[in-house]
């Protein structure tokens, strides 16, 4: 049995000691095998495996230029976005692009609370950038390192390619849907734009989908001044808890939510105040996850293709890291799915 140092993980120069050869030729076995001979090369594959060396993957990649992985940089903490079954259906689609290709896929979640200090301990051949605005600096940076990368759920950015839906589209038809219902007097649970909101206005999807709705109000003489206004993190808890808030005063007669997981929420705390969801109150949703078409009412909701988004912008950041031609921006359609939660009013 040939003999290793003491301590530690084999190294190269041990196979080489006992192969009697180069630490060259013990590269050349693993990298480049047309190298050296046939029988050389089985020496130190043999040497290799009887004295447990492995060479280092990650490694010997970085220091060609590729890693044959995908990130995506998230803009939440891990166990907020894995509670979130959005993120489950977006990530599926990039994962069947992967599995596809022969990626791997790595999730960068904020370190230290910063998106941007994440980035460069991701070892990764691209982002897919989730719900950032293309001026932040985290796009700047991406931009300095070279680093290919597509935008999801932010504005049209001309300097890389970009994937959302019609949020516009899609929040104005279920805003109109309850209108023509009848209902007046409706609430809006939104996701918490963030601090700088009254600074900047509202950024990405979420101007666009409050956008949607104004437009619905005015065509019967309503405006965004005429609905009360919930903006909380998108939690099934949350939902629940502003829910709760909305009906101790002047309550609304239909509860227009902004992703399906507060529409959950807020018929869960309907529920418990005994309300009848929707004979007394509607509810809708903005997603149409899976457990929409099961739930009790079976939820009203706009339909995205959450799995086409992800599968797109794995598809468009595979391209930019070969080097291929620029995909434009691209917007998925969305539909209006009406089930059991909305009805007209009392």
């Amino acid at each position: 049995m040939p003999s290793r140092r003491a301590g530690g993980k084999p190294t190269s120069s041990d196979v080489a000691a006992a192969a009697g050869v180069s630490r060259s030729a013990v590269s050349f076995a693993f990298n480049n095998p047309r190298r050296i001979s046939a029988a050389t090369r089985e020496r130190i594959l043999t040497v290799a495996e009887e004295i447990g060396y492995a060479p280092n993957t990650l490694a010997r990649m970085l220091q060609a230029g590729t890693t044959n992985s995908l990130g995506v940089l998230l803009p939440q903490r891990l166990a907020r976005v894995l509670d979130n079954p959005y993120y489950a259906r977006f990530l599926m689609g990039v994962g069947q692009v992967c599995d596809q290709e022969g990626y791997t896929l790595l999730l960068s979640p904020p370190l230290q609370d910063s998106v941007l200090k994440a980035i460069p301990y991701a070892a990764v051949d691209g982002f897919v950038v989730c719900g950032l605005e293309a001026d932040r600096g985290e796009v700047a940076e991406l931009e300095r390192r070279g680093i290919p990368f597509v935008l999801i759920d932010s504005d049209r950015y001309e300097n890389a390619p970009s994937v959302d839906v019609d949020d516009h589209g899609g929040a104005r038809d279920v805003a109109r849907y309850l209108l023509e219902l009848g209902h007046r007097r409706i609430a809006v649970l939104s996701m918490d734009p963030g601090p700088d909101t009254a600074v900047r206005g509202y950024r990405g999807p979420l101007a666009r989908r409050m956008a949607g709705i104004a437009e619905a109000l005015s065509g019967v003489g309503l405006s965004m001044a005429d609905v009360k206004l919930a903006e909380v993190p998108v939690t099934r808890t949350d939902g629940y808890r502003a829910t709760r808030e909305l009906m101790a005063q002047d309550p609304p007669t239909a509860i227009l939510a902004l992703s399906d997981v507060l529409a959950y929420g807020a018929v869960d705390a309907l529920k418990e105040l005994g309300i009848d969801v929707p004979g007394q109150v509607s509810v809708t949703g903005f997603d149409d996850l899976a457990e929409s078409a099961w739930f009790r009412p079976r939820l009203t909701t706009v339909r995205q293709p959450i799995v086409t988004k992800g599968r797109t912008a794995a598809d468009f950041l595979i391209s930019a890291i070969r080097g291929e031609d620029q995909h434009p921006h691209q917007s998925l359609s969305t539909s209006l799915i009406v089930r059991d939660s909305a009805a007209a009013p009392v």
